[in-house]
């Protein structure tokens, strides 16, 4: 599965193509394969491109604070604080639009999925008829702009992660940003 880390290393211009040799008589190509950046595409709709503690930022670099309602034409505020406030009243939004969504990808933050969540959540979305999935913020946010490039009916809750990590290939992405800054100012 493609996670946010990965789209967004490809959104930073990190990494655009990459080329596999092939056998000419099983390509009719020029013998390259491409990557196209799926929240580069217009066409697809909003994707989410970023995540911090305080918000999202989309690809058409709008900045929203706080958890949003994001839907392939459209963003939301969504009211809640945290993952304790998800309940009937703040999943009702889903439920009342037309057309019916097939699938509300719900990003929690970064707590772990529990029994008792899940449980409470998938009676109300199945008594609405409407699938969910159930993630942590950073795989919900790649789930989302995959469902939506593909043109499925989807919609997103995501609330931001409490806590980010950072790992190896963020460290070298800051490291390859200060150098091409410190190159434009010499």
């Amino acid at each position: 599965m493609i996670t946010s880390r990965f789209l967004t290393n490809f959104t930073h211009g990190f990494v655009k193509r990459i080329g596999i040799p092939r056998f000419s008589s099983s390509y009719e190509g020029d013998g390259k394969t491409t990557v196209t950046v799926l929240n580069k595409e217009v066409e697809s709709g909003l994707m989410v491109d970023t995540y911090s503690q305080y918000g999202f930022r989309l690809n058409n670099d709008l900045v929203v604070m706080g958890p949003m309602a994001i839907f392939p034409k459209s963003v939301l505020s969504w009211n809640v604080n945290n993952h304790h406030d998800i309940n009937e009243d703040s999943l009702s939004l889903f439920c009342a639009l037309e057309p019916k969504i097939d699938l509300l990808v719900l990003g929690i933050g970064d707590v772990p999925v529990t029994p008792e969540l899940s449980k409470r959540i998938l009676g109300f979305m199945r008594k609405h008829k409407i699938n969910i999935e159930i993630l942590k913020t950073e795989q919900a946010c790649a789930t989302f702009n995959f469902l939506s490039a593909e043109s499925r009916v989807v919609a997103a809750a995501l609330i931001p992660p409490a806590h980010i990590t950072v790992n190896e290939n963020d460290m070298l992405q800051s490291k390859l940003r200060q150098e091409s800054l410190y190159k434009v100012n010499d």
